[in-house]
């Protein structure tokens, strides 16, 4: 494991991440794996973990994420998927968005306004319903009905925490107990 937290000088960062990612154990590739299954959980647009674990090397063996200094390799790299994934989830919720607000050129928040095609109302239906079950979920947890409002207003996690004057870490910790509950949840929507 020592190779892998070593200071790598700047000029030579990419071709010591190359080194690093070649000389991965089997054992840290199964963790890799596994990260990457981790964040690419429902992932929109059909990518699977393969695809975000790729990228991810990629970037970073192309200089795009460098590889900072002092940092371990696995959690970098969890990082840059984290990111990855992250960046196609608000990518997906732009899309939706677009599709809802199709009619009313007020609320219309990207480029050219008109999108390709209006949700059926079956589609409509069955987010309203995820949505209030998801607030029946967290009835009794108020920060999280905060956070939960929030994002659907599209805010970000600073501009919440001012709204509502929570801590940073009252934000994180509701964020980590509400994933854990909607991951425990998903798997009885899903019958």
């Amino acid at each position: 494991m020592e190779p892998l937290t070593i200071t790598p000088h700047p000029a030579n960062a990419v071709a010591h991440a190359t080194d690093v990612v070649d000389a991965l154990s089997d054992i840290d590739l199964v963790r890799l794996k596994a990260l990457a299954r981790l964040w690419s959980r429902d992932l929109p647009g059909g990518l699977s973990w393969t695809d975000i674990l790729h990228e991810a090397i990629a970037r970073t063996l192309d200089g795009s994420r460098p590889w900072p200094p002092g940092v371990p390799i696995l959690g970098f790299l969890s990082g840059v998927m984290r990111s990855i994934c992250n960046d196609h989830w608000r990518r997906a919720r732009l899309e939706q968005r677009l599709f809802v607000s199709r009619d009313n050129e007020d609320q219309r928040s990207g480029p050219g306004g008109d999108a390709d095609e209006v949700p059926d109302p079956e589609r409509i239906l069955v987010a309203a319903q995820t949505l209030a079950n998801i607030y029946r979920l967290f009835e009794g947890d108020p920060l999280a009905l905060k956070i939960i409002a929030g994002m659907a207003d599209g805010l970000a996690a600073r501009e919440i925490c001012k709204i509502h004057e929570m801590s940073e870490l009252d934000y994180d910790t509701t964020r980590r107990r509400m994933r854990r509950t909607l991951l425990r949840q998903h798997q009885y929507w899903n019958k």
